[in-house]
């Protein structure tokens, strides 16, 4: 058996570079970041951080869910904004996934995120 296992979904972005969607080594999912890249198009569909934000959290539940886990599995969240403006819509669509005991996070401001992005997020969570 391998120590790990690497999970791929249509339904999510595909990974533009040497990186898998996720990894799953025991009983733990780790996720690449996945900015708000629409899986069909390839492009980012909207222009404000409350889109970008939903897409983003869409492509992380198609990933999750490769994965057989939904949020509320969900351990861990790095999340990168651009702007540090933008936080408080942020947080307003990131609470609608977790109302419940909410993971643990870090936000922090990026320089410049991937394909000029506004967000950007990768989550741990516990299979099982």
């Amino acid at each position: 058996m391998s120590v790990k296992e690497t999970l791929h979904t249509e339904l999510a972005p595909a990974a533009v570079g040497p990186y898998s969607q996720a990894v799953i080594t025991g009983n733990l999912i780790f996720t690449s970041g996945q900015i708000a890249l629409d899986p069909n198009t390839g492009k980012i569909e909207s222009d404000t951080i409350e889109g970008q934000t939903e897409q983003v959290m869409h492509n992380l539940h198609c990933v999750l869910a490769e994965g057989g886990v939904a949020f509320d599995r969900v351990v861990k969240t790095t999340c990168f904004l651009a702007d540090m403006n933008d936080f408080a819509a942020f947080n307003e669509v990131y609470g609608k996934y977790f109302p419940e005991n909410p993971p643990a996070r870090s936000c922090v401001q990026a320089a410049a995120l991937p394909k000029g992005a506004k967000v950007e997020i990768e989550v741990i969570a516990v299979k099982g």
